[in-house]
């Protein structure tokens, strides 16, 4: 999957990590920066990604600039899925849709304007998803989605060690749920993952 990156993609790619370093030293406002994830964490859950059933939606909460997107779009690509990805800021939206253009990847992405939690109810069985909105979401987004998904679905949710405090209500309320197993994994800022192991 990884050995194959169209150049596009890795060009695309390198603008918005440039983008996001940029944004990182500046002072650009916090809600203007990328805040996307590192190369390591892309691949990290595009592979998750690519071991999930297709018989499930994979989505992704919080597109940004379409950093993240990507990765998931090579896992989408290698099993025949298409990503549904949500971001609620209208010039991030801009972003993504030329990053999708740009790179070909909109045959496997549908992005969609607005906010995840208004759309859920349309949603019926999730596969995967991948979480990396703000922090005070993260809560009200893993219950939309624990009932969703399939057995042996993952929800992975991103910033789960550098910004612990954030993301912890919504880790203990996952770790505590007898319908998942859960782990912190330490790549990039810390990965949460829960596996759904029970539909009961």
């Amino acid at each position: 999957m990884f050995a194959q990156i169209e150049p596009s993609i890795i060009s695309r790619m390198e603008y918005l990590e440039a983008i996001d370093k940029k944004d990182r030293v500046d002072g650009t406002a916090q809600a203007r920066r990328l805040r996307q994830i590192p190369p390591e964490t892309g691949k990290f859950i595009a592979t998750l990604a690519a071991k999930c059933s297709r018989d499930g939606e994979f989505i992704e909460i919080g597109t940004s600039a379409g950093y993240s997107t990507l990765w998931l779009s090579l896992a989408a690509k290698e099993i025949g899925v298409r990503i549904k990805t949500f971001e609620i800021l209208p010039e991030k939206v801009k972003l993504a849709k030329e990053t999708f253009r740009m790179t070909g990847s909109e045959k496997y992405v549908e992005l969609i304007e607005g906010d995840f939690l208004s759309h859920c109810d349309a949603i019926k069985k999730i596969s995967f998803c991948f979480l990396d909105a703000e922090k005070e979401v993260y809560l009200e987004c893993f219950k939309a989605v624990a009932p969703k998904l399939m057995e042996n679905g993952l929800l992975v949710a991103d910033n789960a060690i550098s910004h612990r405090d954030g993301v912890k209500p919504m880790m203990d309320a996952a770790t505590a749920d007898k319908r998942f197993d859960c782990l912190t994994v330490p790549i990039g800022t810390g990965e949460f993952i829960c596996r759904r192991i029970s539909r009961t």
